[in-house]
């Protein structure tokens, strides 16, 4: 069995009791969001599929939650594509209706596996890349299952086109402190790191996702880096 095999996740399709959200996948929203196989199909022809010129900027949010950063996004940069990766059928679907509702047409999900970003994406295809509150897995026996390894950042950062950036946060220390070194060695520069991110210069330019107020009111750091493809 190949690596991407073992990563996969089981088909959409044949769900033998789907819920509501799978079923909105399927059907309401299948025109805005993609299972893992009809995603297959646009790699390589994102813009075409929105519709846009090669030159649109189209950026990229792994693992979008309950939508609130990525429906502001899409919202206030209308100019650009945004594409976001989420593995839960609830938040996926939550993530494209908040994007439709504020009037987004430049906004597509996808359920994928963010560890087989290839399967997705051509070389130099994507801007900027947002990776907010990966799963930290934080019992030791779990920490292979992070995202952040060298081959993921060595796969994204020949992804990206170049000067792009990549913004990482996390509420975990241990996993920050993981990941910064990681970073540190991939092909990637680091612009700039932060180990209390709303008491840093990066604070101005930070969207406050409802998951991440939950840690701040109880006076929980946000730990923060910056990289760029240089």
């Amino acid at each position: 069995m190949s690596r991407g095999a073992q990563l996969q996740l089981s088909k959409t399709r044949d769900l033998p009791f789907p819920n509501e959200y799978v079923k909105a996948l399927l059907g309401e929203f299948s025109e805005w969001a993609f299972d893992e196989e009809r995603v297959l199909a646009h790699k390589g022809a994102w813009r075409k599929q929105f519709g846009v010129s090669e030159q649109t900027p189209m950026d990229l949010e792994i693992g979008t939650g309950n939508g609130y950063h990525f429906a502001w996004r899409a919202e206030n940069h209308p100019e650009r594509m945004l594409v976001g990766l989420e593995l839960k059928y609830k938040p996926l679907i939550q993530s494209i209706r908040r994007a439709l509702r504020a009037g987004c047409k430049n906004a597509r999900m996808a359920r994928y596996n963010a560890v087989l970003l290839n399967d997705l994406f051509v070389e130099n295809e994507l801007n900027t890349v947002f990776i907010h509150h990966p799963d930290p897995w934080l019992k030791q026996s779990q920490n292979k299952h992070r995202l952040i390894q060298d081959k993921f950042l060595t796969d994204l950062f020949y992804l990206q086109k170049p000067a792009m950036e990549v913004e990482f946060k996390t509420d975990s220390e241990e996993y920050f402190e993981e990941a910064l070194p990681k970073f540190k060695k991939s092909p990637y520069k680091v612009l700039g790191w932060t180990r209390d991110l709303h008491n840093s210069e990066f604070a101005e330019r930070n969207f406050v996702t409802q998951f991440e107020n939950i840690f701040l009111r109880k006076g929980q750091p946000i730990y923060y880096a910056l990289l760029a493809k240089i």
